[in-house]
């Protein structure tokens, strides 16, 4: 287990990264991809930019940049091929299953893939959950294309998340994360297993939607997401490009950050005051199991109890916390859904089933 100080490094080191996301808007197919890969046609996906990546093949050798894409490949069944990662999911982040397959994958870094190693792997293919840009710090340059071309490395991204930062209008619902899905299905030959997961996120955000979305915006709820482990000396807010946005929206609550156009921004706690936010979420990095999780939850809401600046927030006074991990709500996958669900049901008790 990281200590919380690590996880706040790796937690502004991700937040740089993506960041700097490729051009590129939600208006744009987030992963779109051409072609028949259960079929054994050829598949094409695209990236920020729209340039296209053909894949006549089926990649047999896969490298992630980090949990979020590594962890989808898990869920479509394609965990065989994955040959090794960066940023590594915490032992027990993920369900039993699942984690069990995740500790069987090389860890390449604990953070950024050092350029040397990636070209080095072996991959056929790597899935980069950010976007190419010096990696800085220490920590050597991305790849080029042509470099990875030359080492025999097909290089596509995690659109939902790498090209977030600049989108063109806010994200509001979980499209891009669901093509993501639907694209790495094509190209792993799992596009069956890509539909049964899309249609699970569908089918419960809808079913939230049908409970509380016709709640005018007014009568809405006001909601902070409070990042404990990036720091309580200034708060990082997540803004209107961020998954974490769609999850909030979707849940019938108000970021009161939306106005803030990007993926995350570093405010100050006299803007969250002036929010006055009515619900707050204790967004802690899973620790690995729950004992572990319950005592950073109650870390969190300690030090926004005791804290002069933030006590006498109205969310704090009446106890308003919902106790919800960051990375099911800011890192794109199956899990945002699920988030939805528990976010609504705690602001609409008795409406969502």
């Amino acid at each position: 287990m990281r200590s919380r100080v690590g996880r706040a490094m790796t937690a502004a080191v991700l937040g740089g990264l993506l960041a700097t996301g490729c051009g590129g808007g939600n208006d744009e197919k987030a992963s779109s991809a051409a072609g028949k890969g259960d079929s054994g046609d050829p598949v094409t996906v695209t990236d920020c930019a729209g340039a296209g990546t053909t894949f006549a093949a089926t990649p047999k050798r896969i490298v992630t940049s980090n949990a979020s894409s590594l962890e989808l490949l898990l869920r479509l069944g394609a965990g065989d091929k994955v040959v090794g990662t960066g940023f590594p999911p915490g032992k027990g982040t993920l369900p039993d299953e699942l984690d069990a397959q995740a500790r069987q994958v090389k860890v390449l870094s604990e953070t950024v893939i050092p350029k040397e190693k990636l070209l080095g792997s072996g991959a056929d293919l790597y899935i980069d959950t950010f976007a190419s840009m010096n990696m800085g710090g220490g920590m050597g340059d991305a790849p080029t294309e042509a470099e990875f071309k030359a080492a025999g490395i097909q290089h596509i991204f995690l659109k939902s998340t790498a090209c977030a930062a600049q989108s063109k209008s806010p994200v509001t619902d979980l499209s891009a994360v669901e093509e993501d899905i639907t694209s790495l299905g094509a190209v792993t030959g799992t596009s069956a297993r890509a539909a049964e997961l899309v249609a699970g996120m569908k089918k419960k955000v809808d079913a939230v939607h049908k409970a509380v979305g016709g709640t005018p915006e007014r009568k809405r709820p006001t909601y902070f997401f409070f990042d404990y482990d990036a720091g309580t000396k200034q708060p990082m807010a997540v803004c209107n490009r961020q998954v974490a946005n769609a999850v909030i929206t979707l849940a019938g609550a108000r970021n009161v950050f939306a106005d803030c156009d990007g993926d995350y921004k570093q405010v100050g706690w006299e803007d969250v005051i002036a929010k006055n936010p009515d619900w707050i979420q204790l967004a802690v990095r899973d620790r690995g199991s729950e004992p572990a999780n319950d005592k950073a939850y109650d870390e969190a809401r300690t030090w926004l109890e005791t804290n002069s600046a933030t006590k006498g927030l109205k969310a704090v006074e009446e106890g308003r916390f919902l106790r919800i991990g960051s990375e099911r709500t800011t890192i794109a996958g199956v899990a945002n859904a699920d988030t939805v669900e528990k976010i609504a049901k705690t602001l609409y008790p008795g409406k969502v089933g």
